[in-house]
Parts: C-alpha cells; structure tokens; sequence
C-alpha cells in the first residue's frame, strides 16, 4: 500500500525534483511510465525526461529520452515543447510520443510534435510535426480504446478541441472525430483528457486562464462521435480544482477487472500547480476521482491509500 499526498513535490531515486511537469502516463507491461517537460531552466524546451514507478510515490529517473538538438531544430532550444504523451501502437510495436510543438519563445507554430522509439524509454527520434487541415495544435492529450485505436486530443483555440483518429501506425491523422467549444463557453478546453468506464467516455479539461487555475470540466458521451454531454465541473465550483491543471488521469488495477484500463474502478487524477516564477519546482496535486455513471468527482485528501 501506498500513501499518497494531495499535493506532492516529487523526487527521484537520485534525491533531484523529478521533472513530472505536464505529465503523461501509460502503463507497459506491469511498471508505469511517465513523461515529463524538463523546467529547471524556465519555460523553453530542456528535453522530454523518463520516469519509471510501481506505486507513484517513489520515481525511477529513466533519463532524458527525447534531447534538445541544435539551435535551428524543430526541437532546439528556443522552442517551447510541451506536453509529452505516448502511446505503443499494436500494428508496429513502436512507442510513438506526441508533443505540443510551438514557436521561438512564442505560441505562433501550434503544430503536434511526433517521435518514436523502440522502448517506453527511448530514446525517441524525433520524425516531424503535423497540423490537420491546417489547424492550430497546443495542448495535446492522448487515448488507446479497447480496438487498439489510437487518438490526439489537440486543443486549437479559434475552433474548439478537437479529438482526432490516428492511422494504423500512430504517425498521421485520418479523421477529425469531434470539435467541441465549451458550455456556454467561448473556446474549447486545453490539457484535454479522455478515459473510458463501461461504455462511455469521460471528457476533461481545462479553461483557458494562462497560469492561472480554474475550475476544470468534464463532459460524457457513449461514442466519441457523440452526442456529449453538456461540460461542468467535477470538483466544488470555486475550488480551482485544488489549484491544479488537469494532467492526466490514470486507471488504476482492482481486483474485478485487474489489468482492464476501460472496466477500471479506481483512478488517480495528476494535475500541475504550476508555479511560473519557478516552473522546475511546480508541485503536483495527486487524488482519487471517482468515475461512475456518467458522473466525475474529485474530493480533496491531505493523503490517502492508493492500494498499490
């Protein structure tokens, strides 16, 4: 058993601040594996590092597993890089990882990022960016239903986010699934998450507030075509959603459905308390959210039992 805080400020096996920022988390194998933005030196791009736990609460430092290259790189250090999320594909074995991939020090590019690697840990080789039909790509999020069907979730901020269907081996898009603006709302929500429960679908997150916090949303739907659900809030309104960005939200094993991500019962909610006067130190909010019925809910714990 594992006992988690509500707000953590994680560390490695090397005693550094593990660099969980932005977080994307896939389970291979029996060992979760996360993919963070490096943000010891401000907000430009520092590489995509690895991180490697069995309970998460104590992170195994995999390395730096995809680097900066040079000053005139699609992933050179002037760019802003964010958002690292992977995804195994079943029809190549290769481990794609997506990123939000954006301008010298500005937010004018608003491409999707893609690299490949043999293992969860790399390293990656960066292949290229995309933008679907021309449209803009920051905050991206990721989704691998029961078929083996992969998606981006790629927020562009003049016409909604988007879900996107992926090809059979994760390296282009071949269907725009939904466009969705928020309810009563004028914009779509970034750091967007999917996760599905018994059939449907739980769509997640966040208004657009730069590093301020907000109350995060969430929407349901039997398909990802839809219908969905009007968007509302799954923590109190007013909470900011414990001052944190949704990052990611992980099924966790239990003993009825055991490995099965989509029949889970259990699940942890990870979001960024970003702290922008110093984003390497950024804390991270960690809690049990129950998903059920078409319902989302996350309560505030000091610390709690994870069961791993």
């Amino acid at each position: 058993m594992a006992t988690m805080n509500g707000v953590n400020l994680f560390h490695d096996n090397m005693g550094e601040v593990a660099q969980l920022h932005g977080i994307g988390v896939q389970r291979f194998g029996d060992t979760w594996y996360a993919y963070g933005e490096v943000k010891f030196n401000g907000n430009l791009f520092q590489g995509v590092a690895c991180y490697s736990t069995n309970d998460f609460v104590d992170w195994t430092n995999e390395g730096i597993v995809l680097p900066v290259e040079g000053d005139d790189s699609i992933v050179g250090p002037k760019r802003i890089i964010e958002r690292p999320k992977v995804l195994h594909c079943p029809a190549t074995g290769k481990y794609v990882m997506y990123l939000h991939v954006d301008g010298e020090n500005n937010y004018s590019y608003a491409h999707i990022g893609v690299a490949v690697g043999d293992s969860p840990t790399g390293g990656f080789t960066f292949l290229n960016t995309i933008q679907h039909r021309g449209y803009e790509s920051r905050d991206i999020g990721v989704f691998q239903d029961e078929d083996g069907t992969g998606y981006i979730l790629s927020e562009d901020r003049p016409h909604g986010t988007h879900i996107y269907r992926l090809s059979d081996d994760y390296l282009s898009i071949v269907e725009d699934v939904v466009c969705l603006k928020g309810t009563n709302y004028w914009a779509g929500y970034e750091s967007p998450i999917v996760v599905k429960r018994d059939g449907t679908y739980y769509w997640f997150g966040s208004q657009l507030t730069g590093w301020d916090c907000n109350d995060n949303m969430f929407a349901t739907a039997p398909d990802l075509h839809g219908p969905w659900s009007e968007w509302t809030p799954f923590t109190p309104e007013g909470s900011k959603t414990y001052e944190s960005q949704c990052d990611i939200i992980v099924p966790l094993p239990n003993e009825t459905a055991g490995e099965d991500q989509w029949h889970a019962s259990r699940f942890l909610y990870i979001g960024d308390r970003w702290n922008p006067k110093d984003l390497g130190n950024s804390e991270l909010v960690t809690l049990p959210i129950e998903i059920e019925g078409g319902n989302a809910k996350l309560a505030w714990h000091d610390s709690w039992d994870n069961g791993l």
